[in-house]
């Protein structure tokens, strides 16, 4: 391709993104963070887990980007690598609700009756519950670790995706292209894949996008209360709860973690406006 046919195209790209700069502000932070958990060796100075009890509670400096902690240990490599941990709770956390909440609302809203009836109770019930309260409970039972926090944020989203996909599913099977496709002798499992769940897409991804910034203040709130991922493992809200008796004489500790945890969770949330203005036209007014 010439640069004088690809100078077009890039200035169509340019338009296109500034007329939706959640887009392009969401996916630039998350990128960030991809990029981060991807090239992580080589943009981390050293080892999340080098201790070095002489340089205890260092100050942010040219050695030490972000300070050290209480063992010596460098806070910038920490959260450096807590990036591949997050983006791990997210794919987990996200990937098993979307799997267990969208084929139960695919048979709610489809098939009606005593079915929708069963499976909208015991979304009712778990609703009743404040997500984070269900989260500790659950991981109470089951114990602390990272896996038995993930299983906890995967059952209290799942009702999210159950309720979403049933009521999408409720305004679609009574379209023509649905009807016509029962007269002529579909079964129910190709219609709910291949004429409900394809228009339902658009919804789901949204929805999956804005639950992965939930997924990773969740998983930091349950790891700063010693219910999620246990030490030494560079867990952003493990890293702020070690920072936390020392907020008077080394606020970096706990700062910096919050901080990415922050920018994380914006980045989904504003990517999830962008993506729900994209696919969505009716949202853009």
């Amino acid at each position: 391709m010439t640069y004088s046919a690809a100078l077009p195209r890039l200035m169509d790209w340019s338009r296109w993104l500034g007329r939706r700069p959640a887009l392009f502000i969401g996916g630039g932070l998350i990128g960030l963070i991809v990029l981060a958990a991807i090239f992580a060796p080589l943009i981390a100075p050293v080892s999340p887990y080098d201790q070095s009890l002489l340089n205890t509670l260092r100050p942010p400096s040219s050695e030490h980007l972000f300070g050290t902690d209480s063992f010596g240990r460098d806070i910038f490599s920490r959260i450096v690598y807590g990036a591949r941990l997050s983006l791990l709770e997210v794919v987990l956390g996200v990937g098993i609700a979307v799997v267990v909440g969208v084929p139960q609302g695919l048979v709610a809203g489809l098939y009606g009756g005593r079915i929708d009836g069963v499976i909208m109770w015991v979304t009712d019930i778990v609703f009743a519950f404040p997500g984070i309260v269900l989260a500790i409970l659950i991981v109470s039972i089951l114990g602390p670790g990272l896996m038995n926090m993930l299983l906890a944020i995967a059952i209290f989203s799942v009702p999210v995706y159950a309720r979403l996909v049933r009521n999408v599913t409720l305004g679609l099977r009574e379209m023509e292209y649905v009807q016509a496709a029962r007269a002529l002798g579909a079964s129910n499992l190709r219609i709910m894949f291949d004429h409900i769940l394809r228009n339902a897409m658009g919804p789901i991804i949204v929805q999956s996008t804005l639950t992965a910034g939930t997924v990773v203040l969740t998983a930091a709130s349950l790891s700063f209360l010693g219910l999620g991922a246990q030490p030494p493992i560079p867990e952003w809200g493990a890293m702020m709860s070690n920072g936390r008796n020392y907020l008077g004489v080394a606020l970096w500790v706990s700062l910096f973690p919050g901080l990415a945890v922050t920018v994380t969770v914006l980045g989904f949330n504003i990517l999830g406006d962008g993506l729900n203005d994209l696919l969505d036209p009716r949202s853009r007014g």
